[in-house]
């Protein structure tokens, strides 16, 4: 079965060259630095982890900030270093605004410490902060080329109040979150992404911007990409075949840029919580194998109508290497923090 995989993963490699944002999240290297670990690329040198990321094909790098986290990782300090890191060797930028002081995601989306809880007060503090936030980079000297207003919000943003019991409000924070990066200084402005989970799933998709939409208040013209996270060892039902279909069915139905911006392969996953679904079922737990899943979700998203970018989430946090799943390693890096030759993928999609 690997064989025939790897026959098919030949064919692939020219049809997917058309992808603009070939990237990686890299958001905990400084945690990761600074507990000791140091990377070394696929022949066992030591370099810089974007030295090691630009060499393997990688363009771009998704940074995720927290607004105040209570040691200080992932906020606005942190990701401008590290955002400085990147253009010095020439990574674009894909800044994601979670809008909490810690992680959001579809189980969490707490409103950040001190922050208003009112409509109104809050919808200004969100355009406030995502303006302030775009300026200081802009000073810093690092233009991001695409910024998410949210982080995996199918469940809304900022709860209480933008919960999905009250779609007017998501309306209106995420219109505040736009025109706070519109207003901003950044020059060029950059793409101003949604993102949502289980990209397979084309019901989800389709419930929720049509919800949000149709209040009027945030509109089409508001934002450039849509963002899906797919992980297919969440659900059987979270095909290659779903996410195509799901894709294509959003790009038919508004228009814009699609990029998968979050998903992995395991290296090694001993008991996993779900089945897999059956048309990744057969792809080995390997560095082979994340080469082959990669390069089928990069085929499916360069078969989509607008379909532009593909981001790996966290393949050098060795230290958490399960990345969340019940699959024991999900990165692209040893343990002692050598790149596996899976890492290379990017210089083929």
């Amino acid at each position: 079965m690997l064989t025939q995989f790897a026959a098919v993963l030949g064919g692939l490699s020219v049809a997917n060259a058309v992808l603009t944002y070939k990237g990686v999240d890299w958001s905990s290297i400084l945690v990761e630095e600074r507990a000791g670990v140091s990377y070394k690329n696929a022949n066992g040198i030591a370099q810089p982890l974007e030295r090691i990321l630009v060499e393997s094909g990688v363009n771009t790098v998704r940074q995720r900030v927290w607004v105040n986290p209570r040691d200080g990782n992932y906020n606005l300090d942190y990701n401008i270093a590290l955002a400085k890191r990147a253009k010095a060797v020439g990574l674009g930028l894909y800044i994601d605004f979670h809008y909490s002081d810690t992680w959001a995601d579809p189980a969490h989306q707490t409103i950040p410490s001190g922050w208003p809880t009112d409509i109104d007060n809050l919808s200004w503090k969100l355009y406030n902060y995502t303006l302030e936030a775009s300026n200081r980079f802009q000073a810093a000297g690092v233009q991001p080329k695409i910024m998410s207003i949210g982080n995996e919000i199918t469940p809304g943003l900022l709860w209480p109040t933008g919960q999905t019991n009250n779609w007017a409000n998501i309306a209106r924070l995420l219109r505040s979150a736009a025109w706070g990066i519109k207003d901003s200084r950044l020059n060029p402005t950059p793409k101003i992404m949604i993102h949502l989970d289980n990209g397979w799933n084309w019901d989800t998709q389709n419930y929720w911007y049509t919800n949000v939409l149709k209040q009027g208040t945030f509109e089409l013209s508001d934002f450039d990409m849509m963002g899906v996270s797919f992980y297919p060892f969440y659900s059987a039902s979270a095909s290659l075949d779903a996410l195509r279909t799901s894709l294509n069915n959003m790009a038919r139905g508004w228009n814009k840029e699609i990029a998968v911006v979050e998903t992995n392969w395991p290296t090694s996953c001993p008991n996993p919580k779900y089945s897999f679904p059956p048309d990744v079922r057969n792809i080995p737990f390997s560095a082979a194998g994340q080469t082959i899943y990669v390069t089928s979700v990069a085929s499916v998203v360069s078969s989509v109508s607008r379909g532009v970018g593909l981001f790996y989430w966290e393949p050098a946090w060795i230290h958490n290497a399960n990345l969340g799943s019940s699959c024991a390693d999900n990165t692209m890096f040893s343990q002692n923090g050598q790149a596996l030759s899976s890492l290379s993928v990017f210089q083929r999609i």
